[in-house]
């Protein structure tokens, strides 16, 4: 009876709504709103199409994520891909599998320096049909045509040494994605549903060209809002002063913040293409060069990339070993350096040719070599353009054990005085500080370059929701940020230079009506700690994380971006997101190893060196992530943190502005839990099933030296079971939350809630190191509405573990 109470106000909901959309009674984005899946907010194309409503927040709804990270919550994140395979099947190598409704938002993959030919085909099959069956390369490279074109869908080339698809694909049963071979690094994030309501499985035959015209145009995504105004300021800044921008009263949206800054001017080094190749153990290089015959010895230079160190060759001459090249110092990465051997007269003395072969000695990694350079007799003799196919064949250049060959666009050192307009756009751009208040509350308050995407350098940002033009030292962004009451926006002056420009902020009246976020700015800078992560997001009631702008510095070698994200939603001990790398976070791979780059979702804008503006003897990076489809929900709490190095073992100094909106209420509520295993408990529950009563001590994935470990009682059983637990009446759905042991992988049971049959649980994680694992079944109102209680049987079809079963009420 209650089932067809709620179905008839469903359907009386449905009508009146289609009716007041007929009447034209409802705004555009009213409209948009009522048709859209209910509590999901925009599914689909509509993610982009309604940028404007991005401040929605959702219920029913996570995001998830499958990924290659190390399960002993090492380093061992795809390198020998033991972790890459959730299972494999005649299709190949199983990536990601779900059973229920959701949409899949965000494919990430890199092996082979960003070449990812040797994974072969990649299917992605939605609703038992498949939507994708191609290279993987060819589909990265935008060859499948729209809507799998660039900018939703890159390689390497495009984004810095990872390959990425940003196409959001909704399905209403399930989902899978395989590759034919091991895949090695790979991120698949996804968007789980309580139910299909609202939600058409991806059609690949929609090329949504309007949203692939408006990523690739850039400037403010949202639809344009009647009666907007602008507020223009000429900022006058002495040390320590504050100036206001915008005040607005009344109910409203900002739509964009735009602010130049002259005194932050771009400044360029000189840079160079040049092509390469490289050789490992056992392998070598040979060419012929012209020499003065009066000469009384030879120097032979060559450019390398120094972010190899320890690169140690040695030097034939006509077959003949005379030299040996120095171990070369590990020198900053996306740097030209240039290192040179002095060959002896004895072997070159009286000739105008000799024949020169380098040898592989040792390496980190392998030796590179891109141009040489020859010098007798006191001139240049002859130069040697490695990768140029008609310079090679004229000096019959030869390479055996080749290990890489490609392009690389380095930089050269900075004059002092480029140095100094450096050090000053660095001052305005870290020192200057947005705040904007909404309805009394500051939520933003951070750092003008980092807020804008680049917080090292006045340098070009072109992401979705922001951007910089560097050229005229101008910074727009377009979040929408909602109001109730009014908005106050200003800039203050932490800096010790007085600072000059013009700001602009946009806003028009808008109801701020639903279940609406305040747009926030997280933003916090220092030293890394040893041993504990980096916090991009903490907060506190409902909202959702929708990106981050990071400013990074480390040791040059890099290796701070070793270490990996990971997302704890509503207080669970397993995170619900569990990286595989910093610049893997970014959607690159390889420490950018094509240097910066723009996308609407992410990019690596700056990175300078300490002779192009870093700081000390240090390595400085700025990245973003918008994750915008694939924005992270939470009803309760959020920890959005990220390692610095392996295991927090790389010492830097960051910065962070983490981008979220957030109500301050909470809209889930622990109402009930069942530990399995004790007997009152079970009692207390109803509970009915078998199982032997084991205890399992272990650990939950995460941090590895701060690991969250428990020893508990726990049932496993092939049996049907049953239990109840107490709920809210009137919710909007319970999320089941169970706690198991995953040394079983792959666990699959059939649900029934209240008599109703719901879709599979189905976990095909497994970790026989930190075995505990805590997992989530969306549960929608439909089959809990109304009631103080839910009954759920549990039909295993695989062997199925449990140590508890804890129900949390959405309101």
């Amino acid at each position: 009876m209650r089932l067809r109470r709620l179905r008839r106000f469903r359907r009386l909901r449905t009508t009146l709504l289609a009716t007041v959309v007929a009447a034209g009674a409802l705004s555009a984005p009213a409209q948009a709103q009522a048709q859209a899946a209910p509590g999901k907010g925009p599914v689909g194309w509509e993610v982009y199409r309604r940028l404007d409503r991005l401040p929605e927040l959702t219920t029913g709804v996570q995001t998830k994520q499958f990924s290659s990270f190390d399960r002993t919550a090492d380093n061992n994140d795809g390198f020998e891909g033991t972790y890459s395979c959730l299972s494999t099947s005649e299709s190949g190598c199983v990536l990601a599998e779900h059973t229920g409704a959701g949409e899949v938002q965000a494919l990430w993959f890199t092996r082979d320096g960003g070449d990812v030919t040797k994974t072969g085909t990649i299917t992605i099959e939605l609703d038992g049909r498949k939507v994708v069956e191609a290279s993987l390369q060819d589909l990265v490279n935008g060859e499948l045509g729209a809507p799998f074109t660039y900018p939703l869908v890159g390689n390497a080339d495009q984004s810095s040494g990872g390959v990425y698809v940003e196409v959001p694909m909704p399905y209403r049963k399930s989902m899978r994605i395989t590759t034919e071979h091991n895949p090695l690094f790979y991120h698949v994030s996804y968007r789980t549903f309580a139910d299909a309501e609202g939600v058409r499985t991806f059609d690949p035959s929609d090329k949504a060209r309007d949203v692939i015209d408006r990523l690739k145009a850039g400037g403010d995504p949202k639809p344009a809002l009647p009666g907007a105004r602008t507020q223009d300021t000429t900022i006058d800044l002495a040390p320590g002063r504050s100036v206001r921008l915008a005040r607005t009263q009344g109910s409203g949206l900002l739509s964009q913040v735009r602010v130049r800054l002259p005194q932050a001017e771009q400044v360029l080094p000189e840079t160079e293409a040049d092509e390469g190749r490289a050789f490992g153990k056992g392998g070598s290089s040979e060419f012929t060069v012209a020499i003065d015959p009066g000469n009384d010895g030879v120097r032979l230079t060559r450019r390398i990339d120094p972010a190899i160190g320890k690169q140690v060759a040695k030097v034939l001459v006509d077959g003949e070993e005379v030299a040996q090249w120095p171990p070369s110092t590990t020198g900053a990465s996306g740097m030209w350096a240039e290192e040179s051997v002095d060959l002896p007269a004895s072997a070159t003395k009286g000739k105008s040719k000799i024949t020169v072969k380098n040898v592989f000695h040792s390496s980190d990694l392998d030796y590179n070599e891109f141009t040489y350079w020859v010098d007798s007799g006191g001139e240049r003799t002859d130069t040697v353009d490695v990768g140029d196919a008609a310079d090679e064949a004229a000096h019959g250049y030869t390479i055996a054990g080749q290990t890489w060959q490609g392009e690389r666009t380095f930089a050269f050192p900075m004059e002092e005085e480029q140095l100094a307009r450096v050090k000053a756009a660095q001052e305005v751009l870290q020192k200057l500080r947005l705040r904007i208040t909404f309805d009394g509350e500051r939520t933003v308050d951070a750092p003008v370059g980092e807020f804008f995407g680049s917080g090292h350098a006045m340098m070009p940002v072109k992401s979705l929701m922001y951007a910089v033009d560097a050229g005229t030292s101008t910074m727009s962004a377009w979040w929408p940020m909602p109001y109730r009451k009014g908005a106050t926006v200003e800039l203050h002056n932490g800096s010790g230079r007085a600072i000059d420009g013009e700001a602009s902020v946009t806003s028009a009246n808008h109801p701020m009506a639903g279940n609406i976020g305040y747009f926030g700015a997280q933003s916090h800078a220092g030293a890394t700690t040893p041993g504990k992560s980096w916090p991009f997001l903490k907060a506190t009631g409902q909202g959702k994380f929708v990106g981050v702008s990071h400013t990074m510095r480390g040791p040059t070698n890099r290796n701070y971006l070793e270490g990996d994200e990971r997302v704890h939603v509503d207080g669970s001990r397993t995170p619900q997101i569990h990286g595989t790398g910093s610049e893997d976070f970014y959607q690159a791979g390889w420490y950018f190893n094509r240097e910066t780059f723009n996308t609407p979702f992410h990019g690596n804008p700056v990175h300078l060196a300490p002779a192009t503006g870093c700081p000390g003897e240090s390595d400085c990076t700025s990245a973003y992530r918008l994750m915008i489809g694939d924005a992270v929900p939470f009803g309760s709490s959020i920890t959005f943190d990220i390692e610095h190095g392996w295991t927090n073992n790389v010492e830097g100094v960051y910065s962070s502005t983490a981008y979220w909106y957030g109500s301050g209420k909470a809209s889930i509520r622990r109402t009930d839990a069942l530990t399995v295993g004790d007997p009152a408990s079970e009692r207390a529950h109803g509970y009915t099933g078998e199982g032997e009563v084991t205890t399992l001590e272990s650990a939950f994935e995460g941090d590895l030296k701060n690991a969250d470990t428990m020893k508990a009682t726990q049932r496993v059983t092939e049996r049907p079971h049953s239990f109840k637990l107490r709920i809210e009446r009137g919710n909007n759905g319970v999320e089941l939350r169970r706690t198991s042991d995953q040394s079983r992988a792959g666990q699959r049971a059939e649900v029934t809630v209240n008599g109703r049959r719901l879709p599979d649980w189905v976990q095909p994680l497994g970790n026989e190191s930190r075995r505990w694992l805590e997992d989530t079944y969306q549960i929608p109102a439909s089959a809990t509405w109304g009631g103080g209680e839910i009954t759920v049987r549990l039909t295993p079809k695989t062997p199925w573990s449990a140590a508890s079963y804890t129900a949390w009420s959405l309101r």
